[in-house]
């Protein structure tokens, strides 16, 4: 069965399964474009366009993706790509939403003690809010490993942050991009409470392949929560392959998967859900939206449907 959002609940796993103060369920929204500076996208990270993915589109949550070792980057600016991503996380308090602090790099692992200061900081400061959520790793790269390079990172990462907050989810990203869940399923952390895994699919690269991997991990008892997707090809670009989006958001939906599309921005490549120069308030019409914005829109709008 699937919850409509209409308060923040507290967030909870149990088995498989996402619980939403005490009820399975799932969520659905999007997720930002890269903080970093100089990239162009930064100026959609306000609590305008927050209110209005809430309002219009019907998000209930969102991802925040904190850009870490790439160009303009957390690691050469911490506070102009902090100060963009919580502008977006307050906002989402506000309004009631959920969302993701998503420590977005594909060697995440190599700048753990960067990792456990700044989510030291987040829990801290949002770690007695439900609405807030923890991704510790975007996508690592294919050839790092689970045994040896993701999973002693997420196990430090995990204890920073349950020293300080105790229970709000956690999203484990796993190996070859976030997609090797079968991996994760065969060796999974334990010993914490609240643990979920990545699993991230754009719609014209990725299929029954990946969905079977899914399928195998779910069976093995491992929770999955699918932090980014996209109707596009794996570089973000490309045109939108409908049919192979709605097989799988009908996958998503009938294992009650929650899942946040990329991107918001206005980007010139086909995950961008709006087109290059629109306003970064909000209050877009129909025409500001790119095809794969119009797509997104309406799947998000009638997920609980």
């Amino acid at each position: 069965m699937t919850t409509i959002i209409n308060d923040v609940l507290p967030l909870s796993v149990n088995g498989t399964a996402i619980l939403i103060g005490g009820t399975q369920g799932s969520l659905v929204g999007n997720s930002f474009f890269w903080t970093n500076n100089y990239w162009g996208c930064g100026r959609f990270y306000n609590a305008d366009v927050v209110k209005w993915l809430k309002t219009d589109w019907n998000s209930n949550v969102l991802r925040c993706a904190m850009g870490v070792d790439e160009n303009g980057g957390y690691l050469q600016d911490p506070k102009g790509n902090k100060d963009r991503l919580k502008t977006v996380v307050e906002a989402a308090i506000a309004n009631d939403m959920y969302v993701i602090i998503d420590w977005h790099s594909w060697n995440a692992h190599k700048y753990r003690a960067q990792a456990i200061t700044f989510f030291e900081e987040m829990a801290k400061t949002y770690g007695d809010k439900c609405n807030v959520i923890y991704e510790l790793y975007n996508e690592p790269k294919p050839g790092y490993t689970w045994k040896d390079d993701v999973k002693p990172y997420a196990i430090a990462v995990i204890e920073a942050i349950r020293a300080i907050d105790k229970k709000n989810l956690i999203i484990v990203g796993t190996t070859n991009w976030s997609q090797d869940v079968d991996v994760a399923a065969d060796d999974p952390i334990t010993g914490f409470e609240n643990i979920v895994y990545a699993l991230h699919f754009y719609a014209v690269s990725h299929h029954e392949k990946l969905r079977k991997k899914a399928d195998e991990a779910i069976k093995q008892n491992l929770p999955l929560f699918i932090t980014e997707w996209g109707t596009v090809d794996a570089s973000g670009n490309g045109t939108v392959a409908r049919e192979e989006t709605i097989t799988w958001h009908n996958f998503i939906k009938a294992r009650n998967l929650s899942n946040t599309n990329w991107s918001v921005c206005d980007k010139n490549e086909g995950a961008s859900i709006v087109k290059p120069g629109t306003r970064a308030d909000g209050e877009w019409s129909e025409n500001d939206l790119t095809e794969s914005g119009k797509f997104v829109r309406e799947l998000i709008r009638n997920w609980y449907q």
